[in-house]
């Protein structure tokens, strides 16, 4: 009878405070966690794990700016301080339309239809920029960004869509097989600046280099 009382001991419940220890001691593992992480984070953001971002990152990457002015097809300026400007002057990414401001220069085949479907685009409107981490300005001191629009389409992609601008060759970035696969649609669709150019109205860079027929018919 003995041995079998010693093996039923009933076991004996943790009192209500204990309990509470034990929930309390959890809750502050689960903050201090929280904590840890979120320290890392900053410590990511800060660069003090590789290399740290530039300061146009941090300012302008994912970030909503209203555009104020439409300089050119491929050139606008958004609402935010740049040094000494009020406005920041954003030149877009991988794309390069026809000039029409440009000093000393005459207005481009096509550079009128470009800048007015910029205009369209985003003249007044909130716009995302997205930046590469390689390189944020162009030798002028613009920065250089794709523009997404309010409804989720990224003006730089459209403008070489649709035949308003050029898939710039000479700049590496991450979108520039897809813009160069772009031109080539919009080239042998004949779309935009495509349905009439001649040799001379391209850009240094591409003259002598493309085939040019007309819409609609493939080389």
């Amino acid at each position: 009878m003995a041995h079998a009382m010693r093996r039923f001991v009933p076991r004996v419940r943790p009192s209500l405070p204990g309990r509470w220890r034990y929930v309390r001691r959890r809750a502050i593992s689960a903050v201090a966690a929280a904590f840890v992480v979120a320290a890392l984070i900053a410590a990511d953001r800060a660069g003090f794990f590789g290399r740290k971002p530039s300061p146009d990152l941090l300012k302008y990457d994912g970030q909503v700016f209203y555009v104020v002015k439409i300089v050119d097809g491929d050139t606008i300026d958004v609402d935010v301080p740049d040094g000494d400007s009020s406005r920041t002057r954003v030149r877009l990414w991988g794309v390069d339309t026809p000039e029409t401001v440009k000093p000393g220069a005459p207005v481009e085949h096509f550079g009128p239809q470009a800048a007015r479907f910029t205009q369209d685009a985003c003249g007044g409107k909130g716009v995302e920029l997205r930046l590469e981490p390689h390189s944020t300005r162009d030798k002028y001191a613009r920065l250089l960004a794709y523009v997404v629009l309010p409804d989720g389409r990224m003006l730089n992609r459209e403008l070489v869509a649709e035949g308003y601008g050029y898939a710039d060759p000479r700049f590496e970035h991450s979108r520039k097989t897809e813009f160069l696969k772009l031109q080539d649609q919009a080239r042998r669709a004949g779309r935009g600046l495509w349905k009439d150019a001649t040799d001379s109205d391209l850009p240094s860079y591409y003259r002598g280099k493309l085939a040019l027929q007309p819409a609609g018919v493939s080389p």
